[in-house]
């Protein structure tokens, strides 16, 4: 597998299809404010491509029904076309097996259920939970929560300056008591990319087990699970161009099989009486209820166009408009970066002197572009930088160099406004 820095060392293709491949973003075609719209908020959200919204229209014209157990023809296709999501899935980020695919709502709950199911029940008072100082508060709370419930202790790796994680301190921390390791691949407010590999290396050196926060990697990275050797890895559709309120919690097998379940319901059981249940098998044990069907569907289409671009074309053009960006930003008066990382990606965090970022957000709105702006559920990255909050511009594969060119011009109006 390509590192990060093997990726971004390739040349731009010239051919890449930035402008092909905006035509599949029905929304880029909006106007905002009388403005074209220049979507540059994509590490909230990504936009979907037709692929994605025909896929689901399609299922609810013409497959809809509950999967599973249905003897009936639309619940066959139904079931047909969840399973084969999963089995995309599988493939996408190089998993071992298809049971090692659970379908959840997105990042979050799916590192709520290793809480819960895999961490909680293993958790003595004093044992710790090791994370990283950048991470969202979807892999923090959670690890509050158990540590309150158990009382095990939560332990933070500090990060420097630049915004990346500090080994040597994360080589110190990783203890006899540590339990499980759980950090980003890549932060969502600075757009550190973390040395995920040795991170893994380190702790499985000492028999700890990781889960890896995905929710910002999974678009702008190659993923391969089997590679890494994560324990567990977490990620949202709508954050590949896909729905929201579907994701997936990988896990390896022997994990998943030793874990019990979080929530109970259908479909996660294989017999019921009054007396005992006896589970389902994995993944299914995970999946109580009706599930998010035509989210899965519309996930596996995502996942089928961004393998049709290439995840290597779509990581060097980004990260073109990334270092494009860095360098028009960096020569604005008065404009002040957060995040600076050798390695990171796709997103362009900074303040702004003497203006307020929500300030920098409402301007730049009227003029058709759309950023982020606050602590990106992010409070103790903000807390450690000494700020509030960020504008945050966040770049995908539909980005162009123009784009750029009109969110420079507009916080140069922004800082001209406020002078």
């Amino acid at each position: 597998m390509k590192t990060e820095r093997e990726i971004f060392a390739r040349p731009i293709n010239p051919e890449f299809g930035v402008t092909r491949w905006r035509e599949d973003f029905p929304i880029l075609r909006e106007r905002v404010h009388g403005k074209p719209l220049v979507y540059l908020d994509n590490a909230a959200t990504t936009q979907k491509p037709q692929t994605v919204i025909d896929a689901e229209v399609r299922y609810y014209s013409h497959d809809n029904a509950n999967v599973h157990r249905g003897v009936h023809t639309l619940s066959q296709n139904a079931t047909d076309a969840y399973e084969a999501a999963r089995s995309k899935v599988q493939r996408f980020i190089k998993a071992r097996a298809v049971e090692e695919i659970v379908f959840v709502r997105g990042a979050t709950e799916g590192i709520n259920l290793v809480a819960q199911s895999y961490a909680r029940p293993l958790l003595s008072p004093g044992d710790e939970i090791l994370i990283s100082a950048m991470e969202h508060h979807s892999n923090i709370v959670p690890w509050q929560l158990v540590c309150e419930q158990t009382g095990a202790v939560l332990k933070v790796v500090p990060i420097n300056d630049a915004g990346e994680l500090n080994m040597e301190d994360f080589g110190a921390l990783l203890g006899p008591r540590t339990r499980l390791v759980a950090i980003t691949q890549l932060s969502n407010a600075l757009g550190t990319i973390t040395p995920i590999e040795r991170v893994i290396a380190a702790a499985h050196a000492k028999g700890v087990p990781v889960l890896v926060d995905g929710a910002q990697a999974v678009s702008h990275l190659a993923v391969d699970v089997g590679a890494l050797d994560c324990d567990f890895y977490a990620f949202s559709g709508h954050k590949i161009f896909g729905p929201t309120g579907i994701g997936v919690l990988y896990g390896k097998a022997a994990r998943l099989d030793a874990m019990p379940p979080w929530q109970g319901g259908g479909d996660m059981i294989r017999s019921v009486t009054f007396e005992k249940t006896e589970y389902n098998d994995i993944p299914y044990k995970f999946e109580a209820g009706t599930p998010n069907i035509a989210g899965a569907i519309g996930l596996g289409a995502a996942l089928d166009y961004v393998s049709s671009v290439g995840m290597e074309a779509i990581a060097a053009h980004e990260h073109d408009l990334l270092e494009y960006a860095t360098r028009k930003a960096s020569r604005i008066p008065g404009l002040r970066i957060v995040g600076t990382a050798k390695d990171k990606a796709s997103i362009l965090s900074f303040v702004l002197q003497g203006v307020h970022p929500h300030d920098i957000g409402t301007i730049l709105d009227r003029k058709g572009v759309a950023i982020r702006a606050g602590h990106h559920c992010a409070m103790p990255v903000m807390q450690r930088f000494g700020i509030a909050g960020t504008a945050r511009a966040s770049f995908a594969l539909y980005n162009t160099r123009d784009e750029v060119d009109a969110l420079i011009a507009g916080i140069n109006e922004v800082r001209r406004m406020f002078q």
